[in-house]
């Protein structure tokens, strides 16, 4: 980015954000299933960390990050476009330019992780970034209660050893799943450390990575009694 350009408008950018926080603070705060205003906080702060390492649109990243989670389509019977469009609202309302507004409705629209065998991906530093804060988020300790928190959320066994994890070949069998939270593990968040796009966020991934592997280890040995 043009950092000239960035310092030149740097007062009203941070407005914008600042709103764009305040926005989706007021929609999420409280809400129980680990989608809330702390997860979209904790992806803001560390898309703003892994940006330092490369060289991406700021306001771009930070908009995007705060709005990614809007109106997921896990809460919206599946549907896509809710996310992107209420963003689009927001910011035409903040007057952000129109090139900048496609960009991150784009990356809302890309950011989820859409089944084991479904390839995708960004196209633009600005959305490797925020996809890599929103799947830093995913795994690791938080990724774990969250992971748990929302398979309460949606009345999900805690483990069945009947039930074969899904390695879903599209992203309307991945949206159907009915797997247990545990099979969730193998379905995405294991997946997660191989799919990061930033180099700093692949070095973040390995720690939280190992911590999920060893807290499986230490499930399966309390499940089977093992003393």
């Amino acid at each position: 980015m043009n950092m000239s350009f960035y310092k030149a408008n740097e007062k009203e950018f941070r407005r914008i954000v600042l709103e764009t926080a305040e926005f989706v603070r007021e929609k999420l705060e409280g809400e129980g299933s680990g989608h809330d205003w702390w997860h979209v906080y904790r992806v803001w702060k560390s898309a703003l960390y892994i940006s330092k390492y490369e060289n991406a649109d700021l306001l771009t990243v930070e908009l995007a990050a705060l709005l990614h989670d809007i109106a997921d389509w896990k809460f919206y019977n599946g549907d896509e476009t809710i996310g992107p469009r209420i963003a689009v609202e927001w910011l035409i309302k903040q007057k952000v330019d129109c090139k900048r507004i496609e960009h991150i409705a784009s990356i809302i629209k890309g950011i989820s992780f859409k089944g084991a065998e479904v390839k995708g991906g960004m196209s633009t530093i600005e959305g490797m970034i925020v996809q890599d804060a929103d799947r830093l988020d995913a795994i690791g300790a938080i990724g774990i209660g969250r992971t748990f928190a929302y398979g309460g959320h949606k009345g999900r066994e805690l483990y069945n050893p009947d039930i074969k994890p899904v390695y879903h070949e599209s992203f309307e069998q991945y949206k159907k799943s009915q797997g247990t939270t545990i099979n969730h593990f193998y379905e995405k968040l294991l997946l997660l450390k191989d799919l990061m796009n930033t180099a700093r966020a692949k070095e973040l991934a390995v720690k939280r990575h190992e911590f999920m592997e060893g807290f499986l280890k230490q499930f399966y040995s309390e499940w089977n009694g093992e003393f």
